[in-house]
């Protein structure tokens, strides 16, 4: 039986069996999602566990996809898998009370000097404003990466525009224009970064590359592209939150 004949077959009669096989089917989508999210988190879960994680997204996207929408189910599914990852390591908290005080420090450091000289700013000028060193600086950055990362991560599947479209049967006008004008502002957000740190958030994010990669074009250091990407998404945050 081919995909497609499962699918029908699943829309019949969701039974247990042929949800197995789907399973199964798309089992592989999310190893290839588990496998990007662990090059970033690895440090501090293991591969199986963001496989499980993710196959609870997976499940979840075939009790709800529709074969009747002019939606791949591989796209669709990707933004649930990533999403269920993303849930649970929010849920495990195990970023570090004092992680997320110096993040939050960052994020209103950040935000003051960009209202205060309206354009870019450098790591000097923000060390400057927190009393450190610029290497200090850029050491906490590396320390709030991936906290920052997750904060993202939120952002860009709430606007994704995919799912929403899929799961927006009866949805008010109201909330369609506000889904509408969250992506707008994300978009808008990332275009106004500086060169190197849009061009991060872009081969990170859509061209789904890792930091030893995106180090590797940019002719730079992996700790040195955590550093650019935690300071696109305080940038991001701030303008969003803003």
């Amino acid at each position: 039986m081919d995909t497609k004949e499962l699918w029908e077959q699943y829309r019949k009669h969701k039974d247990p069996g042929t949800k197995t096989r789907l399973i199964e089917t798309y089992v592989e989508l999310v190893k290839i999602i588990a496998g990007r999210l662990y090059a970033t988190y690895g440090n501090h879960l293991e591969f199986d566990d963001l496989v499980s994680y993710g196959i609870f997204g997976l499940i979840d996207a075939i009790e709800k996809f529709d074969p009747g929408k002019n939606v791949k189910f591989e796209t669709y599914a990707q933004i649930r898998i990533r999403g269920a990852v993303v849930d649970q390591i929010r849920n495990l908290d195990w970023i570090p009370r004092s992680v997320r005080q110096k993040s939050k420090q960052i994020e209103e450091v950040i935000s003051k000097l960009e209202n205060q000289y309206q354009g870019q700013i450098s790591d000097a000028m923000i060390a400057e404003a927190l009393d450190m060193s610029v290497q200090e600086f850029q050491s906490v950055l590396q320390q709030t990466s991936t906290f920052n990362m997750i904060s993202l991560e939120e952002k860009l599947m709430d606007s994704a525009e995919e799912i929403k479209a899929v799961e927006s049967h009866q949805e008010l006008p109201e909330q369609m224009l506000m889904k509408s004008e969250t992506s707008k502002l994300l978009m808008e957000s990332i275009q106004l970064l500086p060169d190197r740190e849009r061009q991060v958030i872009s081969l990170y994010y859509y061209e789904e590359l890792t930091y030893k990669e995106i180090g590797n074009i940019m002719g730079v250091s992996e700790s040195r592209i955590s550093q650019l990407h935690s300071k696109a998404v305080t940038r991001i945050r701030n303008r969003m939150e803003g």
